[in-house]
């Protein structure tokens, strides 16, 4: 199994995936004019503003559930694969594909936002797969986009989050024994977390949206929060090591201590996952924003990359190669660049992180990291499973088999349980293959909509035309845009009764549909 899943890494994280992922954010970044550059006060303005209604949640809202997925077992555990594989250099590359990446998130949201839909329960649903359908006219793309998310974040990403939570309790807590089962020898420790979580996940899938919403608003903050103060600390005990940890990060960027094109590769792969730029998950909680410019919930978004990368993963990289709590693999087996821990200890894990703290604070760092991640992975399998659902939504408006949501709670359930106690090797490597599938199947399309029609670059200069003219409510007027399909925003400047803001009146010339 793990071989087989290797060869699908192996052809899916290609070098053009790569580049792919870095030149996609260059070109929005470039195209919208630096957009995570120009907004940044305004992004801060949106997320403190905008209520929840019955159809839809809060910007706030959709930025935690959104949130929840970005920030998770990425930032502990797969900031410390990125090091332990790419070397300190790879963090530059997180940095980079995090920074170009808000301008990714941006378009993708805003899309998602544009092309939204109001199901038959009267939520607001929205996604790639919407967006793919309305804007490129392809509907077989759409349902492959939302087939492979189904499995992906149904089946696959939910066991890295687990596996994740479980390693870190047993390394925290002990084994408590091992038990012979028929998936080999398994801890105690394992088995007891593997069903404490899939209890209370189930609890609050089955609760809906609103309660997922409600949930990630209050506990995302905090435990953001939390981790960064003692990051925090730990980094003010060790000032005088910074300058010399930003000089291994750009100078090991571009030298071959792990070699460029490790410490590229790892730092993006990572960085892909960790902040999800690109990959098509944070686009679905940006539809369910009941927001009056799609632009808005776009910017809202481009904000939470700089919350997931630039501080929670610069957190988590500060603290290991400050403490020195990590190995560099050599391109042999069993080989090291770096080797300031014992051989046997994984880098696909949270050991360093753990090692991190624990070295500065002893006996605190490993429960803490163990809450830490629970609160992280937990919160991240909660968004999983909204994604997933949100695609089944997606699927059954064509395609109605009873049952289908609940047949994904259930399989989402067990596969939480089952990647608590399977190897960290697979369950990253299957986590792997499902954020590379839907990465490219993503960003391939969201390249080719901005060359058909530009929907996305044509709300933002919308946006920025309505807040020069200073109008106190925004609208959102496709048809006048040139945008085709977006039928909800049509319907809703319809019966709202208010004609659409011109804000052509302030420029001097009228807002020309952009082709």
């Amino acid at each position: 199994m793990q071989s087989l899943v290797d060869f699908l890494n192996g052809i899916i994280w290609s070098p053009v995936l790569i580049y792919l992922c870095l030149g996609a954010g260059l070109f929005y970044s470039i195209t919208t004019r630096f957009v995570q550059i120009r907004h940044f006060r305004e992004m801060w303005r949106l997320l403190l503003s905008g209520k929840s209604s019955d159809q839809g949640i809060s910007s706030f809202q959709a930025l935690a559930v959104s949130l929840s997925g970005r920030v998770g077992t990425g930032n502990i555990a797969g900031v410390a694969a990125a090091i332990g594989f790419g070397g300190p250099g790879a963090v530059f590359w997180m940095w980079v594909v995090a920074f170009l990446g808000a301008a990714t998130a941006y378009t993708e949201s805003a899309l998602a936002q544009i092309y939204k839909e109001e199901d038959e329960d009267g939520q607001f649903r929205g996604g790639p797969a919407y967006y793919i359908e309305k804007a490129m006219g392809q509907k077989w793309y759409a349902w492959t986009f939302a087939i492979a998310t189904v499995f992906a974040c149904g089946m696959m990403l939910p066991g890295i989050q687990s596996n994740s939570i479980g390693n870190a309790v047993e390394a925290a807590f002990g084994t408590g024994g091992m038990i012979e089962t028929t998936m080999g020898t398994i801890s105690l420790a394992k088995i007891l977390t593997g069903t404490i979580v899939s209890i209370i996940l189930a609890f609050i899938i089955f609760g809906g949206v609103k309660r997922i919403a409600n949930f990630t608003q209050v506990v995302v903050p905090f435990m953001a929060l939390a981790y960064i103060v003692v990051a925090s600390v730990i980094i003010l005990l060790n000032i005088d090591m910074v300058p010399t940890v930003i000089g291994m990060i750009v100078g090991d960027a571009f030298t071959p201590m792990a070699g460029v094109g490790a410490a590229i590769g790892w730092g993006v792969k990572r960085g892909v996952y960790s902040n999800e730029a690109g990959q098509g998950t944070g686009p679905h909680a940006a539809a369910a924003a009941d927001v009056q410019h799609p632009a808005q919930q776009g910017l809202v978004q481009s904000f939470s990359i700089y919350i997931d990368t630039l501080l929670v993963c610069s957190a988590t990289a500060f603290m290991i190669i400050i403490t020195g709590a990590y190995n560099v693999h050599g391109g042999a087996e069993g080989t090291f660049l770096v080797q300031n821990l014992a051989a046997d200890i994984g880098a696909n894990g949270p050991v360093f992180t753990q090692m991190a703290i624990e070295s500065t604070m002893p006996g605190f760092g490993k429960p803490f990291i163990a809450f830490a991640l629970f609160f992280f992975a937990f919160t991240t399998i909660l968004a999983y499973y909204y994604i997933a659902e949100t695609n089944i939504a997606y699927i059954r408006r064509s395609v109605k088999i009873p049952g289908m949501m609940f047949a994904l709670k259930v399989v989402l359930t067990a596969a939480v349980f089952y990647g608590t106690v399977k190897t960290a090797n697979l369950a990253w490597a299957m986590g792997d293959v499902g954020v590379g599938l839907m990465a490219w199947l993503n960003i391939v399309g969201i390249l080719i909509i901005f060359f058909m029609s530009k929907p996305a670059l044509a709300a933002l200069k919308d946006y920025e035309a309505q807040q020069k003219a200073g109008v106190k409510e925004f609208t959102f007027d496709p048809v006048k845009l040139g945008i085709k399909n977006a039928d909800f925003w049509e319907k809703r400047l319809k019966n709202s009764g208010k004609p659409a803001a011109q804000p052509e009146e302030v420029e001097g010339e009228p807002v020309k549909p952009i082709a």
